[in-house]
């Protein structure tokens, strides 16, 4: 079982998949995904705390929700974010973000996160029993 990250391309959008043990950890690692989209994940300090609730009918829309709650937070306070922690309780995540505020020097954002879409999504229980979360983005 792997916990981790990767982009996948998507015509002239992002892809952004997620792996962990959990579903929890599986959005954790898309938060991380979403990130390394703007800049460098090593470059931001997680200083602040952000806390985000979200709601949907499904896992999937979750995921989307959960998204877009990040790009909204960092659009809204001109953050970047570089550690997330989920908590699922049946169709209701409770998560929190830790970032800083964009310093152009120091990041260096290479393009801006417009929104999750519904393009390739899924939250899926892989063969090896780890969680897979991906979704497309909009840059």
């Amino acid at each position: 079982m792997t916990t981790g990250w990767e982009h996948f391309s998507h015509e002239a959008d992002m892809g952004l998949r997620g792996y962990g043990a959990t579903p929890e950890e599986a959005f954790e690692q898309t938060g991380l995904a979403l990130t390394a989209t703007v800049t460098e994940l090593d470059s931001v300090s997680p200083d602040e705390r952000v806390d985000v609730e979200c709601e949907a009918p499904d896992l999937e829309l979750l995921l989307v929700d959960w998204i877009n709650a990040m790009v909204y937070e960092m659009a809204t306070r001109n953050m970047l974010f570089s550690r997330f922690a989920v908590k699922l309780d049946g169709n209701r995540l409770s998560g929190s973000a830790w970032g800083e505020p964009v310093q152009r020097q120091k990041h260096m954002p290479a393009v801006e996160a417009k929104g999750a879409t519904y393009t390739a999504l899924k939250v899926r229980e892989q063969e090896n029993g780890g969680w897979m979360a991906q979704c497309v983005i909009d840059v």
